[in-house]
């Protein structure tokens, strides 16, 4: 199979309020591609299309309530070329949802990076990646 994969299509991620999201991936530079719904028993599944940094994530809300603790994706990761920078650029678009005070450096993982990690607006992880 690999000789047929060409990249990442997309990353999937649950939110509570597509609107709230959107707004959300806007704040950091996201674009919208497309929007969509899907018919399910429960009603329409409401989904978007929204490309930020080169990852094109999918964001689907559910027609109900759904449990946001499960059905999410505990995180997907951003590569960026300056953590610092990018982290800085993510606070001046008004969000500081950053789970710790600090990046973290782990030059020994895979090669040596450094990470920082900051929420979205259903709780879903967002981790800035600088490899070393």
């Amino acid at each position: 199979m690999q000789e047929h994969v060409l990249g990442l299509g997309h990353v999937a991620v649950y939110t509570r309020d597509i609107e709230e999201s959107i707004r959300f991936y806007a704040k950091l530079g996201g674009e919208v591609k497309g929007r969509g719904s899907v018919p399910v028993p429960e009603g329409e599944k409401k989904l978007a299309l929204v490309s930020v940094g080169g990852v094109v994530l999918e964001l689907i809300q559910a027609p109900g309530a759904m449990s946001m603790g499960e059905g999410t994706i505990p995180h997907f990761a951003l590569l960026v070329d300056d953590l610092d920078a990018a982290a800085a650029a993510v606070r001046a678009a008004g969000v500081d949802t950053f789970l710790t005070p600090e990046k973290k450096v782990l030059p020994e993982l895979f090669g040596g990076l450094q990470n920082w990690f900051f929420t979205g607006p259903s709780g879903e992880q967002i981790e800035l990646l600088q490899m070393l």
